[in-house]
């Protein structure tokens, strides 16, 4: 007897190859065989491994596999010396064969060789317990130490024993500042303490050699340059080396108070010297105004003294003309009684205070047409600032008697501009064409704006009826038929008379056996708001129809889902009935032949096969279905496409091709009415003791493809 266990869920592998099958299946039912290795082998390590001997042990040998990479899977990975150590080196708190759990810290295993160390003494100079600071297991010397300094780099003159700095006997965040260490050294040093040095040593010494300080003024906030490279030290750090300020005024105060050309404080110039100065040259200063909001040009670039203009401040200072020249405004001839503006830029300019000119093209107004031979006295009667620049202003007289077309009845705009220029009054013109209605047809002959315009240019209403109600209403069987009063639905702009109406240009054109429909018939309330649904003409056929009975199936009242608008309703299609039962195959071909199906009744119909196909089903004998009890579900081996030949994938499950198996479905499928079930167990087939005790699952299990062996 052969059997393939690999073709199982458990391959036999190693040593598993020679055990006797009793050994593990202790009964005949090979289906109850446990696969977890503690099912056979009893755990020597009493679960502290967990259950899975795999782990460490293989089917070849019992012996234990590499330990290291059994180890990776831990949270101890071995590297180093711990490599080559037994277990029993680590694992001593329990027997041999147990290996619950330790402590993973250096300390746990390595406190003795921590509190035996002395050079130096680990214990007394406080060092961490964390060997790993310090020592490196993967390089196999646990006297070679290495200790990354580098939070203090320890270069030049600290390359020195730890304890000379940890001298507390704590290595936990000591001060890095030089004072910590070096304060008898900063008291002892020449001047030091009375010129009040700064205590950070590296602002003058370095790390290889204590003695030759220098200090170099360029790496501080005030880089040393012209002049201040050659004073004295002391004449600047007069209270110390420590926050002394950079601002110019602090040394230069009385050079600020004293100067005169120009007068520093009257003008009330800034303290900070390096604005006009540098450490350069003193003399000669120099402010380059033109970076400023008021760049000195013509007259003004004479002007020495600043405090002529700037009168005890430089940021307060006005930019406006009248600021400095009041005088000469108030003394000019006609300025004040003019009510001249006071921005003298307007007729005067820098180089020349005479000869003054006035642009009025530079203004907001300037002047066009006939404005220009205007008298400057005409306009400006209130003085020369505030003059409104509006039209009517000016014309609201010319406006008040126009009469063709009459402005004040039309509501016409007073913005003369809209229709007139100043260089041609009359004609005026207005183009009617850009605006929400254009003049056209008999519009376009009007004349008087006042027959539209009642009053108002811009509330003016431009439907038809506003202006055509008289019309309207005059017009035979518009009211009483309620007529749109939207004129131009029947008229045009151009003839009044001979309307016609185009039901094409609707949302409703006319097709079908509604072309000859009258009128009235539909629009029997009015011409406006007639609905467009097919219910609110057809709800009498709707209710009426028998085959099918529109009303009791729930049909929808949208007629046009299967009706057109042709004459007797034909022909009736049902786009929709794949939303009920998608008709393909050979169904397709009698879409149209609803009486094959629905022999009459419309109301919903069972979908299944066999409602429509039970004589089929009853007739066939090769097989015999209704014998053999075979399913009533057709499509399981046909398809709508082609009833013959039919198919069953029988391969799927079972190859009945193979060996003696190709028999009559009932001889294996002992339950009619449930092919799902299948006896391999039969006086007929298998009924031998072994395949009873297994049962047809079991005969499955083993030969999947029918195959002997």
């Amino acid at each position: 007897m052969t059997f393939d266990h690999n073709t199982t869920h458990f391959r036999l592998t190693g040593q598993h190859q020679n055990t006797d099958c009793i050994n593990c299946h202790k009964t005949l039912a090979f289906n109850e065989a446990k696969t977890e290795c503690s099912a056979c082998h009893t755990d020597m390590h009493q679960n502290t491994l967990g259950p899975d001997c795999a782990r460490c042990h293989d089917t070849r040998e019992w012996i234990i596999k590499n330990i290291i990479p059994m180890h990776l899977m831990t949270r101890f990975p071995l590297l180093g010396n711990h490599a080559v150590l037994d277990c029993t080196a680590c694992h001593k708190s329990a027997s041999n064969l147990q290996f619950e759990p330790l402590g993973v810290e250096c300390i746990d295993c390595h406190r003795s060789d921590y509190m035996a160390t002395t050079a130096p003494n680990h214990q007394l100079n406080n060092y961490p317990t964390n060997c790993l600071e310090c020592h490196d297991i993967i390089a196999n010397h646990w006297t070679v130490t290495n200790f990354n300094h580098s939070s203090f780099p320890l270069t030049g003159g600290h390359n020195i024993a730890c304890v000379d700095c940890h001298k507390s006997g704590s290595y936990q965040k000591i001060s890095v500042d030089c004072i910590s260490c070096h304060q008898v050294q900063f008291n002892n040093a020449k001047g030091h303490v009375a010129s009040k040095f700064s205590t950070d040593c590296r602002f003058c010494h370095n790390m290889n050699n204590w003695l030759g300080a220098i200090f170099d003024h360029n790496t501080t906030i005030f880089p040393l340059t012209g002049a201040h490279t050659t004073v004295d030290c002391a004449l600047c750090h007069t209270t110390g080396y420590v926050g002394t300020p950079t601002d110019c005024n602090s040394c230069h105060q009385a050079n600020y108070a004293s100067a005169q050309a120009p007068s520093h404080s009257k003008a009330g110039l800034q303290v900070d010297c390096k604005t006009c100065h540098t450490t350069t040259a003193w003399q000669p200063s120099t402010f380059n105004h033109s970076t400023t909001v008021f760049p000195l040009t013509g007259a003004h670039a004479t002007v020495v003294q600043c405090s002529d203009c700037h009168l005890g401040s430089t940021t307060t200072t006005k930019t406006d003309c009248i600021s400095c020249h009041q005088v000469q405004f108030s003394g000019a001839i006609g300025h004040v009684a003019s009510k001249f503006p006071t921005d003298c830029r307007i007729c005067h300019n820098m180089n020349n205070w005479l000869g003054a000119t006035f642009d009025h093209n530079t203004t907001i107004f300037p002047l066009a047409g006939a404005h220009v031979s205007v008298d400057c006295a005409l306009c400006h009667t209130n003085g020369y600032t505030g003059t409104p620049t509006d039209c009517n202003s000016c014309h609201q007289a010319n406006y008040a008697r126009a009469q063709a077309p009459s402005h004040s009845k039309a509501g016409i705009p007073v913005d003369c501009k809209t229709c007139h220029t100043t260089t041609v009054w009359q004609p005026s013109t207005f183009n009617h064409s850009t605006t929400v209605f254009p003049l056209t047809g008999a519009h376009a002959n009007i004349v008087q704006c006042s027959d539209c315009h009642l009053g108002s240019t811009t509330t003016t209403k431009t439907d038809c009826i506003s202006c055509h109600q008289v019309q309207f209403n005059g017009a035979t069987g518009h009211v009483a038929s309620k007529f749109p009063t939207d004129c131009r639905i029947c008229h045009n702009m151009n003839n009044w008379l001979g309307a016609t109406f185009d039901h094409s240009t609707t949302n409703f054109p006319l097709t079908g056996a509604h072309v000859s429909v009258d009128c009235a018939l539909c629009h029997s309330t009015g011409y406006v708001g007639t609905p467009t649904d097919c219910n609110s003409c057809h709800q009498t056929n709707y209710n009426t129809t028998t085959n099918p009975n529109h009303k009791t199936l729930g049909l929808s009242v949208i007629c046009t889902n299967c009706h057109t608008t042709n004459a007797g309703w034909q022909p009736v299609t049902f786009p929709i009935h794949n939303n009920y039962y998608a008709l393909t195959g050979a169904h397709a071909t009698i879409a149209n032949n609803c009486v094959a199906c629905h022999k009459g009744v419309f109301t919903p119909i069972s979908t299944t096969c066999y409602s429509c196909h039970a004589t089929d089903y009853n007739n066939t004998t090769n097989p015999a279905h209704a014998a053999a009890q075979f399913p009533t579900t057709c499509e399981t081996c046909h398809t709508v496409t082609a009833w013959n030949p039919s198919t069953f994938n029988h391969t799927v499950y079972f190859p009945i091709t193979s060996g003696r198996h190709n028999l009559s479905c009932t001889t294996c499928h002992t339950t009619p009415t449930n092919f799902a079930n299948f006896s391999c167990v039969t006086s007929a087939c298998h009924g031998n003791a072994h395949n009873q005790n297994q049962g047809s699952a079991g005969c499955y299990r083993c030969h999947p493809t029918g195959s002997g062996g």
